[in-house]
């Protein structure tokens, strides 16, 4: 099994810290995210996800192969990214729920004939479509209220670093998984005067926390337990760093 590829095949599947059961959760696989195998130990399976290179282990009855083929494929094709809160998708006859984020095996250019016969009538976008930040305060929406969970990635419990990289995401950005290394993505913005909606704002004492920037004294991130809108105050006044992801000029998408 080892460096063998596989793909995620179930709603939401726990990535853990080591080859336990019960140890730390780390982050999680949404439905139709492949990855790596790097090895195998106690019925579990070490992976490193292909998004965003983050690594950890799934049991190894929730791993699913796929050919060497499929997996570049996978790669290489503009799949579509999941943008309703849940959904049900239909293949290898039978239906699967999926959650707001995952990756659907359905694309206008595909460069290999699917291994896979997909039905998905939901909501759905390009994952390359980068979408301005108009955009990103309806998918902020709909993880408001979500509760905080470590190592989550899904509006039904979510971290820090889940909740950026997933709105990020289906906006059409590629963002690490943790805060630490988000800290570090982007591009630098000289001062918070300076900062414009959908920069992120990352607070000198809280070390694991960042936030969305929506502008006048209004920002989004985990806070008190779930994820909600502050204040500026409540961020942490003027001793922050700021990034910027968002493109300023966005092409619309074609129909």
């Amino acid at each position: 099994m080892n460096e063998g590829k596989g793909i995620c095949r179930l709603s939401v599947v726990p990535m853990r810290a080591t080859a336990k059961l019960d140890s730390v959760l780390v982050s999680e696989l949404l439905f139709g995210e492949h990855y790596t195998v790097l090895s195998e130990k106690n019925e579990m399976v070490q992976i490193q996800l292909h998004f965003d290179h983050s690594t950890g282990w799934i049991h190894k009855n929730q791993y699913t192969p796929i050919s060497e083929e499929y997996f570049n494929q996978v790669n290489l094709s503009d799949y579509k990214v999941c943008i309703d809160l849940s959904g049900t998708i239909y293949f290898q006859k039978k239906h699967v729920h999926i959650l707001l984020g995952s990756v659907l095996p359905i694309s206008t250019n595909e460069l290999f004939k699917l291994e896979e016969q997909v039905a998905f009538n939901g909501e759905s976008k390009s994952l390359s479509q980068k979408r301005e930040f108009e955009y990103m305060k309806e998918v902020i929406k709909k993880y408001l209220n979500a509760p905080y969970r470590q190592g989550g990635k899904t509006p039904f419990g979510i971290d820090h670093g889940g909740f950026i990289q997933q709105v990020f995401k289906i906006c059409g950005y590629k963002l690490p998984r943790t805060i630490a290394e988000q800290y570090k993505s982007g591009q630098e913005v000289a001062g918070l005067e300076n900062i414009i909606p959908g920069d992120l704002i990352f607070p000198t004492d809280q070390p694991a926390a960042g936030y969305v920037f929506l502008g006048g004294d209004e920002y989004v991130g985990i806070y008190g337990g779930e994820v909600k809108k502050i204040t500026a105050l409540q961020v942490g006044g003027d001793q922050c760093t700021a990034r910027r992801i968002l493109l300023k000029k966005i092409v619309p998408e074609q129909s």
